[in-house]
């Protein structure tokens, strides 16, 4: 969503509303900052319920330091002018207090952001900041010289985390990927160590093209997809920038719809939508990095109508570890999962690998660097399977934390198939 043309009380609420409903922040909690180009600093106000801020209740301080709004500025102001000035770059800073990134400020570490490269570069530089008390100059003093030194992200001892982008939507996207990553870290710890991985490679389409017509079919299918993409965000299945969602436009050709690289998936629109034909990319849209593995997988099978691959926090606790997830828990899971391979190494990004991996008994794979892939007929098919495995993941993590998880047997298997009637 292009957002050049809303004011920064409006940017600012709308922003904090999406960190409060997905639990980010509390009534009294978090604060949000944007620099304009004339230096005013629009802030949220202080002691102000968070659920129902409205644009008026936005504060803009002057670079002379005249409050002008209703209420007293958030009595974080200091570090928010510190970063301001010690950066330039920096238009706005972002602290909040999701229950991961405040559970690894108590213990004094920061996410691993390395367990995933893309992540990792979407976070940026990762610092810890040292207590002080809140409001006071002296914290100012301290996250302003983290930011200083080239951080972008900053876990505060005993309080959260803050980052900075040069729009709140770089912002909110690091604080995202910096809860992503604690969420994913803390969810693995009773599984297996997690290990860092290497980035993946992207291939390219081969060229560009500019779509003659557009159909009602082709306009319905890119509904569907928003719809399924801000459907997956609700539900913590991706999260911004990170993972794909394709569905095949005409069937058994190379034409098909693709998110685009680094999209908003609540606030993805369906004009954003890549659609690649012969393995050329819409004229003027930049589609994603994973794009080539959609490609492969529809042209190995006819079946399969869509695609997605993401990274939920259960899931990934799993697939970054290298560990197999025994899908074998309850017959629900076990029919819309079958057994799930797991591919390693240089085989988790081989378009080629992937989608010869792809079977009737294999509709879902585990890539070490990619997550959880799902196909299916359809975009419903698709996005069930995935639901599942995020659900089938946090089951097996909870069992684990309070015994050992029995598997469903080799005979119960066999009568599960039987029963529905599930290829062999």
């Amino acid at each position: 969503m292009n957002d050049t043309y809303l004011h920064p009380r409006v940017i600012l609420v709308s922003t904090l509303k999406r960190l409060y409903d997905f639990g980010m922040t509390t009534t009294s909690g978090g604060n949000l900052s944007i620099k304009d180009d004339d230096g005013n600093i629009w802030i949220t106000p202080s002691g102000i319920d968070k659920g129902t801020l409205r644009p008026e209740d936005v504060i803009m301080v002057t670079p002379d330091g005249k409050e002008i709004g209703p209420h007293k500025p958030s009595c974080e102001l200091p570090f928010h002018r510190s970063v301001y000035n010690l950066r330039p770059d920096v238009r706005a800073v972002l602290h909040a207090h999701s229950p991961a990134l405040v559970a690894f400020s108590l213990v004094g570490r920061m996410p691993n952001t390395q367990l995933v490269p893309e992540v990792a570069a979407q976070c940026g530089k990762v610092a810890f900041a040292g207590y002080e008390v809140p409001g006071s100059e002296k914290l100012g003093k301290i996250i302003a010289a983290e930011f200083a030194a080239g951080a972008s992200s900053v876990i505060m001892e005993n309080h959260g985390a803050v980052v900075c982008g040069t729009s709140i939507a770089q912002a909110f996207s690091r604080f995202e990927a910096l809860d992503y990553m604690a969420r994913m870290e803390i969810n693995s710890s009773d599984i297996s160590t997690l290990k860092d991985l290497t980035a993946v490679p992207a291939a390219d389409c081969a060229g560009a093209f500019v779509p003659e017509t557009v159909s009602p079919e082709e306009c319905a299918l890119r509904e569907s997809l928003v719809q399924f993409s801000s459907r997956c965000y609700r539900q913590g299945l991706v999260f911004s920038g990170a993972g794909v969602l394709s569905a095949r436009l005409t069937a058994n050709a190379d034409d098909f719809l693709v998110t685009p690289a680094g999209f908003d998936p609540l606030l993805l629109t369906a004009d954003e939508l890549v659609r690649v034909h012969n393995n050329k990319a819409q004229a003027g849209r930049t589609p994603s990095a994973l794009t080539a593995i959609c490609r492969a997988i529809y042209q190995a099978h006819p079946e399969v109508n869509a695609v997605m691959i993401t990274r939920p926090p259960y899931f990934m606790a799993y697939a970054s570890a290298g560990l197999v997830m025994d899908s074998r828990t309850i017959p629900e899971s076990y029919i819309q999962l079958r057994d799930i391979p797991l591919l390693k190494g240089a085989d988790a990004a081989s378009p080629e690998v992937i989608a010869g991996s792809i079977a009737p008994v294999n509709p879902v794979l585990m890539l070490e660097n990619g997550g959880i892939l799902t196909t299916g007929a359809t975009l419903i098919n698709a996005f069930d399977r995935l639901e599942v495995g995020e659900f089938t993941a946090k089951c097996l993590i909870l069992a684990n934390r309070i015994g050992k998880p029995n598997p469903i047997a080799q005979p119960q298997v066999d009568e599960i198939i039987d029963v529905f009637g599930l290829p062999r």
